[in-house]
């Protein structure tokens, strides 16, 4: 297996399907000594990950209150 020009891999397939990895899956990566370890990130982490890039990106002028009210249909 080769790492292309980008630092990217493929996963074979039947490892894609034994741990139902699909396209736009989350994955962790840990080093333990020189090997790299590829896991499926868990749920919480996938929301936190979420959070972090979505902090800080609303451009609209509103309280979280006024947010809230207008989702609500208030």
């Amino acid at each position: 297996m080769l790492i292309t020009s980008k630092g990217q891999i493929t996963i074979p397939k039947k490892y894609r399907e034994e741990l139902g990895l699909l396209p736009h899956t989350h994955i962790e990566f840990e080093c333990i000594g020189d090997e790299l370890h590829i896991k499926k990130a868990k749920q919480i982490v996938q929301g936190k990950r979420m959070v972090e890039t979505m902090t800080g990106k609303s451009t609209v002028s509103m309280s979280t209150d006024e947010i809230m009210k207008l989702m609500r249909g208030e």
